[in-house]
């Protein structure tokens, strides 16, 4: 999925840097840390990887066509790369929001050109789940549902390329894959594929401590709508993670790594590193799903 002269925008999605966690890490060593910098993805997000993919699918089967509009309910990320693509591809893109989703992020999909529904913010993505139900169900010749929760293209994309790339990136050396839950695809995908690489990887999955979290697109999956594609049986082990952590350790990576990345990123390092204490040796890898420009206006900064 390289770029190169004259390629689309979609030839830019994947192929992220993997940069090492010295400073913030240096307390583990010689366990080493690294973290997948996805916002090198054109929309600024992991979600290019998996929207790119539904997307793409859904052409070449017929379910998405000039003719119909693509639907889906979004907490920001996956909605901007659905946009990115339909601006750049000439689909329209509809999608259903929780109203609580940062500023920045309604002004990025007002730019591409999409049609936001806000929904209530105390439902959460749980609610503009159900909401987007709703409109398709009405009119279901309209729309092309791209259901991201439960859309097998979701996960397929990380085994094809995140997982492909973090064994080629580490020469093969992973031992522990560490990364939050959302949709699940990030973690289904990846983690699936290092699996076969190598029986002995320890899959470990991050969820927010309960469901009155602030940490932007990850699940608290005992309150939560399940996503079909997430696989309960795949993880060796969960870690809960709170939103005070998060932002703190958001904060630590810019001001010790040079890092400005989301809360999700910082929860995300926050559970590597807490599995790195517990190690005499190893190599640790998870996301940083994006960096921190579109959550300039929480006060937490």
């Amino acid at each position: 999925m390289g770029a190169s002269l004259g390629a689309s925008l979609t030839d830019l999605v994947g192929n992220t840097p993997l940069i090492p966690l010295r400073r913030i890490a240096a307390h583990v060593a010689p366990v080493e840390v690294y973290a997948k910098a996805e916002w090198f993805n054109p929309s600024g997000s992991v979600k290019d990887r998996a929207a790119w993919n539904i997307i793409r699918t859904a052409i070449q089967d017929g379910r998405l066509t000039k003719g119909k509009t693509l639907l889906d309910a979004t907490s920001g990320n996956m909605g901007i790369a659905y946009a990115m693509i339909g601006a750049a591809l000439g689909y329209r893109v509809r999608l259903v929001i929780p109203a609580s989703v940062t500023p920045e992020r309604k002004v990025i999909l007002n730019a591409y050109g999409a049609e936001m529904i806000f929904t209530d913010p105390m439902a959460g993505s749980d609610g503009a789940i159900e909401k987007a139900r709703q409109i398709y169900a009405q009119a279901p010749d309209e729309f092309f549902y791209a259901n991201q929760y439960d859309n097998e293209a979701n996960w397929l994309a990380h085994y094809h390329t995140t997982a492909e790339e973090i064994w080629r990136q580490t020469s093969g050396r992973i031992t522990h894959f560490v990364t939050a839950l959302g949709t699940g695809g990030t973690f289904v995908g990846t983690g699936r594929r290092l699996r076969e690489l190598n029986p002995h990887i320890r899959l470990v999955s991050l969820q927010p401590d309960s469901p009155l979290n602030a940490i932007e697109g990850w699940k608290h999956m005992p309150t939560a709508i399940m996503p079909k594609i997430y696989d309960p049986a795949l993880a060796d082990e969960n870690i809960e993670i709170t939103t005070e952590e998060a932002q703190y350790v958001a904060r630590q990576l810019a001001r010790e790594e040079g890092l400005f990345v989301s809360p999700s990123a910082g929860g995300a390092v926050a559970g590597a590193l807490s599995v790195a204490e517990r190690l005499k040796e190893g190599v640790i890898v998870t996301v940083l799903a994006d960096a921190g420009y579109k959550y300039t206006s929480e006060r937490f900064w």
